[in-house]
């Protein structure tokens, strides 16, 4: 079993910047993938960013390439994800997600490990 809790979501205006950070523990894997994810009231869930936990192999949405950047720290196991220059649009639950596999991948079925989620909200 894998366990992950997000941290660090709130409430900013448009142009902030916001840090959320996953908490990894369990069981560890040595080749996973660690993934954001996002679901907006209302909408489906959307992929976000991912990061492999060995070597540094990422992977970006489209709509958040440049303004987001995913990172690690595999000793003290947690992924980061640094959001810059947040728009209304970004408004959504975040959740971090654990893929045992070392390919990455943008779909959410691949994803078997989820925690609860942290709210972003940006207001105009």
């Amino acid at each position: 079993q894998v366990q992950l809790r997000e941290s660090g979501g709130g409430l900013v205006q448009a142009g902030a910047s916001l840090r959320l950070s996953c908490a990894v523990s369990g069981r560890t894997y040595s080749r996973y993938i660690i993934g954001w994810f996002r679901q907006a009231l209302g909408k489906e869930h959307e992929f976000v960013a991912a990061i492999a936990w060995i070597g540094n192999n990422t992977h970006y949405a489209d709509s958040v390439k440049g303004r987001f950047d995913i990172s690690k720290d595999n000793v003290k196991n947690t992924v980061t994800l640094q959001m810059n220059s947040l728009k209304p649009e970004d408004t959504a639950n975040y959740r971090c997600a654990a893929s045992i596999s070392p390919i990455m991948t943008t779909i959410r079925a691949r994803y078997g490990y989820w925690g609860q989620g942290t709210q972003v909200t940006v207001s105009s």
